[in-house]
C-alpha cells in the first residue's frame, strides 16, 4: 500500500482523519464536507442500490446496471459501501490496490474508459482480511470514498450497499440526500418481509425511491429458454404495487450469471445473448429514464 494511504481509515491499522487530534477533527470534518459537496456537484445522478435481505443478488444488480449504463456511453462510477463483505471488485475482475493521484487523492479503479470503481476490497493488502469496525469507522470510510477519490465528472454514481438498514445506509442518505434508491428483492416471502422493512426505512428517511427490481424471478431453462417458476415469481411486482412504486424489471435465474461471475465480467458485457442480459439492459434503461424524469420533476417550479 502507498504511504499516502496509510493515514486513511480504510487502510489496515489506519485511524479516522489520519489520526488527527481532537482539536483538529472539526477542521478536518469541515474540509471533508467541502470536498464531498464539490465531488457530488460533479455527479448528475446518484443511484443507491439496497435491500433489507442478504443473498438477493443486490451487488450483481448494482454492477450490471452500472456496466450497462457505461456500455450506453455514460460516464459511471460504482462505489461499494459494503465494508465487511465487498463484492464489486470480484464481479468486475478488478485486482490490486488503488493508486494515488494529485497528492493525497486516490484514483478509483478503472474497469474501462466509462466505468470505474471504489471498494474496501481494493484498499486491503490481503483481500481475505476481515474488517472489524464499528459504526464511526465505517461512516468515516464512506465519507472518504467520496471526499478523497478523484471521481471527476460522472453521469451516474451507482452505490452498492450491504444488506439491512444500518450505519452504511444512514451515512449514504445523509451524505447524498438526492440519492435515488433502487430496492432489490427476490419473489419469496422470506425476502419480501425484510424488503418491506427496507422500504419503510426509506420512507421514514424521506428518501427518493426510484423503483423495485425483482431478481431470481423464475428460471430461464438453458436448453429451451422457457421460464420455470423455480423459486416463485411476481413477488416483486406485488411489493411494488403495494407501495405504489414502479417495477423496474424482473431478472430470471440464468446460468449466464454464474459464468459471468466466475469470469469477473458483467453479464451485460458477455457476447452471447441471454435472458438475464436482456433484463438487466432493460432495467438500466428504466433507471436512466426515471432518473432523468426525477431530475426534471425536482427542477420544475411548483405553484
Amino acid at each position: 500500500m502507498s504511504d499516502s494511504c496509510k493515514t486513511c481509515p480504510t487502510a489496515p491499522g489506519g485511524k479516522p482523519d489520519g489520526g488527527a487530534p481532537g482539536g483538529a477533527k472539526g477542521a478536518v470534518d469541515a474540509l471533508r464536507d467541502q470536498l464531498i459537496a464539490t465531488a457530488l456537484g460533479k455527479i448528475k445522478y446518484k443511484i443507491f442500490i439496497m435491500s433489507g435481505k442478504g443473498g438477493v443478488g443486490k451487488s450483481s444488480v448494482a454492477v450490471n446496471v452500472a456496466a450497462a449504463l457505461a456500455k450506453k456511453g455514460h460516464q459511471v462510477g460504482i462505489m461499494d459501501v459494503d465494508i465487511h463483505g465487498p463484492s464489486v471488485p470480484r464481479l468486475l475482475g478488478l485486482k490490486g490496490q488503488l493508486d494515488i493521484d494529485r497528492g493525497s487523492l486516490v484514483k478509483p479503479k478503472p474497469y474501462n474508459e466509462n466505468l470505474k470503481a471504489v471498494s474496501m476490497d481494493s484498499l486491503l493488502k490481503d483481500p481475505d482480511q476481515a474488517v472489524m469496525w464499528r459504526g464511526p469507522m465505517k461512516t468515516t470510510a464512506i465519507r472518504q470514498f467520496i471526499a478523497d477519490m478523484t471521481w471527476g465528472e460522472l453521469d451516474f454514481l451507482v452505490i452498492d450497499s450491504p444488506p439491512g438498514t444500518g450505519d452504511e445506509h444512514l451515512t449514504v442518505l445523509k451524505m447524498i440526500p438526492d440519492a435515488l434508491c433502487v430496492v432489490v428483492t427476490t419473489p419469496q416471502e422470506l425476502s419480501l418481509a425484510d424488503v418491506r422493512k427496507a422500504i419503510n426505512f426509506l420512507q421514514y428517511a424521506r428518501a427518493n425511491i426510484l423503483g423495485v427490481v425483482e431478481n431470481m424471478s423464475g428460471l430461464a431453462c438453458p436448453h429451451c429458454g422457457k421460464e420455470i417458476p423455480l423459486f416463485k415469481k411476481g413477488g416483486g411486482r406485488e411489493l411494488a404495487e403495494r407501495y405504489g412504486l414502479p417495477l423496474l424489471g424482473a431478472i430470471p435465474l440464468d446460468p449466464a450469471t454464474v459464468v459471468a461471475g466466475d469470469l469477473g465480467t458483467p453479464v451485460v458485457y458477455l457476447d452471447e445473448e441471454s435472458p438475464a442480459k436482456r433484463a438487466l439492459l432493460d432495467i438500466a434503461d428504466q433507471v436512466a429514464r426515471r432518473a432523468a424524469e426525477s431530475l426534471e420533476l425536482a427542477s420544475t417550479p411548483h405553484t
